[in-house]
């Protein structure tokens, strides 16, 4: 994980005070993939990191806020013991689904963490936002955030813009549970001797799931059936060089990709579009195609490689919130910050050192 910023002090290092009081910032990035966390020092530089495999339910009111905290509670005690960290200034949650199942997390959440760690500023965030955060910076620009799912955000700075993000049966576009459940359509269809398959991936398919008319038995009934689609992507990648089944699927896939990043795109200026997220790591068997699918969708847009993840997202925003100077757009179901008991609505302002004082301006 990357977060620390130039002129912050080495990693394993962290602010200080009398008595041993060592402050820090918790940062958490919930994803179809399970769950990470990181305490970070209020300078950026990140002193332990932990992961779960296993994804945050979802229940009747979204995203399940005990589940959240039953699997987040142990892990920040063991990220506090690891790092020395006494005191928790700020947190930042960026979660998967946020925009559209939320409520729970929003209503729950901030009250949990003041409960459990003493934290009195909690920003919640999209993950599309952290990816966002993580991969430019407090910049305008657009940024599209694939690996199980698929979102892509963008930003003027004085407000954000979404598209696609609406979920693996919905759709996520050209991520990778739409990747792999693309793949294993050509499979089926290989199997059936239906137009459209392909034996390659039937093979694949064989190899990694057994018999082919037993997958809707595995699959179906899976809590985490979006990042078992995902995990075929990979084998839909490597076939792609010879396989022009295959090839399609991921041709298919990045014009997606392309499509959201416009969307999103300020009109204005020289727009900058970053691309960040596990799937990019399949390499050139899709980053080659998404080239020629940006170029001909946005050609005037400045491409940059992603600066950091998402839980470096998440660590930026933290810290900022900490130090009072996070000055990005704030929005009801995007990103929001909690002090105390105040929600502070419009832009997110400069923050005074009392909990729940807040002002609205920067």
């Amino acid at each position: 994980m990357s977060g620390g910023g130039p002129h912050g002090p080495e990693p394993g290092t962290a602010s200080a005070g009398r008595g041993g009081d060592v402050a820090g910032v918790l940062a958490v990035d919930s994803g179809g993939s399970g769950l990470r966390a990181a305490v970070a020092s209020p300078e950026r530089a990140p002193l332990a990191e932990v992961s779960s495999p296993l994804p945050v339910r979802t229940g009747p009111r979204g995203i399940d806020p005990g589940h959240l905290m039953e699997q987040l509670v142990p892990m920040v005690r063991t990220l506090l013991a690891e790092s020395g960290v006494t005191r928790l200034r700020a947190a930042a949650v960026g979660a998967a689904g946020l925009a559209t199942l939320g409520d729970g997390l929003r209503a729950e959440l901030p009250g949990a963490l003041r409960r459990e760690f003493g934290i009195g500023r909690v920003a919640l965030a999209a993950d599309a936002v952290t990816a966002y955060v993580g991969a430019l910076g407090p910049r305008a620009g657009a940024v599209v955030a694939a690996g199980t799912g698929l979102i892509a955000v963008g930003t003027d700075l004085t407000g954000w813009r979404r598209a696609d993000g609406w979920g693996h049966l919905l759709g996520d576009c050209g991520g990778g549970a739409w990747i792999g459940r693309a793949g294993l359509e050509a499979a089926l269809r290989a199997y059936d001797g239906r137009a459209g398959g392909s034996a390659a991936l039937r093979a694949r398919a064989e190899g990694l799931f057994g018999p082919l008319p037993g997958l809707p038995g595995l699959l179906y009934p899976r809590p985490d059936r979006p990042a078992v689609l995902a995990s075929f992507a990979p084998e839909v990648a490597a076939c792609a060089e010879s396989d022009p089944v295959a090839a399609d699927i991921l041709r298919e896939a990045v014009r997606h990709m392309a499509e959201s990043a416009a969307a999103v795109c300020p009109a204005e200026g020289e727009p900058r579009v970053a691309f960040t997220g596990g799937l990019f790591k399949m390499g050139e068997p899709l980053l080659v195609p998404l080239e020629e699918a940006l170029a001909e969708t946005l050609p005037g847009a400045r491409r940059e490689p992603a600066a950091g993840d998402p839980l470096t997202g998440a660590v930026r925003i933290a810290a900022g919130l900490a130090a009072g100077d996070l000055t990005l757009p704030s929005d009801a179901a995007m990103l929001s910050v909690v002090t105390g008991q105040a929600t502070i609505p419009g832009l997110l302002p400069m923050l005074g050192d009392a909990p729940g004082s807040h002002s609205d301006h920067f």
